[in-house]
């Protein structure tokens, strides 16, 4: 077993125990970036840097909170690859350099690092022992609550893609009961769309109740969806936007999955949003024909969107 695995492992249960009190701060982040970064000088190998797709793996889990579950399959993961004393004195020196990188530590941080020093501390990192884990490899015997946690890294392609689309999926998860009713494909489709309106509802730096509603409206108008379900992906969406979701990452794939029929037709869900004041504000217009071409549509899209929706504010006023 690679010390490279050793790095990722660590570093996703760094994170982890990082979720204890269940949030995470901009400085917290940053220091638990540099903490990755500096993981194979401290003790896993100087040549094994994480690549950009490994980063991306780490990415997952600082996106949303970790919880119990997720953080015991984690530890199980890190347990696996322990190679020697040397390896789990790395591990629980990272541990603990994140815990004290906090002026305060919370009780709930320090109650999450003691119990994974203590399942670190429980592996018998006897030869025998670790040759019967070597041969056991991915076979290995978890605990069932283990092996049936959730296991964000099985939607990286979404979250890559698709983050409103993996957010969405993350807040059902949370409430099994809740459902979009759509399928997979219509429902990365309705995302994209909802992160397209976000971006107008946003484009001053503040959403105003009425258009949060004619965002939420324009969901359930072009997909039937429920107003449960309307404001869990709206309010996914001006969350992901307001963390600055990559503009041209959005566009292209909204692109590539919807007709052209299908993206002028939704020009005018970007009007209803914008218009939701009462009028259409330069920035608003700007955002709309920056978004009309991004997704390969013509001025004449925009024009006649932009006509239909002055026609109904005249007969509003």
């Amino acid at each position: 077993m690679s010390n490279h695995n050793l790095v990722k492992a660590l570093a996703k249960v760094i994170i982890a125990a990082a979720w204890a009190d269940g949030a995470l701060a901009a400085d917290e982040v940053n220091n638990l970036k540099d903490l990755i970064a500096r993981l194979p000088q401290i003790g896993a190998g100087p040549d094994m840097q994480l690549t950009a797709t490994e980063w991306a793996e780490l990415e997952i889990y600082l996106h949303s909170p970790v919880g119990p579950a997720e953080r015991a399959r984690l530890v199980a993961d890190l347990q696996a690859v322990l190679r020697g004393p040397r390896d789990r004195q790395t591990a629980i020196a990272a541990l603990e350099e994140m815990i004290r990188a906090d002026e305060v530590v919370a009780p709930e941080e320090r109650a999450v690092a003691d119990e994974i020093r203590a399942a670190l501390e429980s592996v018998d990192l006897g030869i025998f022992s670790r040759l019967g884990r070597l041969l056991r490899g991915p076979l290995r015997q978890l605990p069932a609550a283990v092996a049936d946690a959730p296991n964000r890294e099985l939607f990286l392609d979404d979250f890559l893609r698709n983050r409103i689309y993996f957010g969405v999926r993350q807040r059902l998860h949370m409430a099994p009961d809740a459902d979009l009713g759509l399928s997979e494909d219509e429902a990365r489709k309705l995302s994209l769309m909802g992160g397209l309106m976000a971006y107008v509802a946003r484009v001053d730096n503040a959403v105003t109740a009425s258009e949060r509603d004619a965002l939420e409206q324009e969901l359930q108008r072009g997909w039937g969806i429920s107003e449960v379900s309307a404001v869990l992906v709206a309010e996914v969406a001006l969350s992901e936007i307001a963390a600055g979701l990559d503009f041209f990452r959005l566009t292209s794939e909204f692109a590539a999955i919807t007709s052209e029929e299908e993206r002028a037709h939704f020009l005018d869900a970007l009007f209803a949003v914008a218009a939701a004041d009462g009028q259409v504000s330069v920035a608003e217009n700007s955002e709309i024909s920056r978004i009309a071409y991004s997704v390969n549509l013509t001025r004449d899209h925009f024009s006649a969107a932009r006509r239909r929706t002055n026609a109904s504010l005249n007969v509003e006023r």
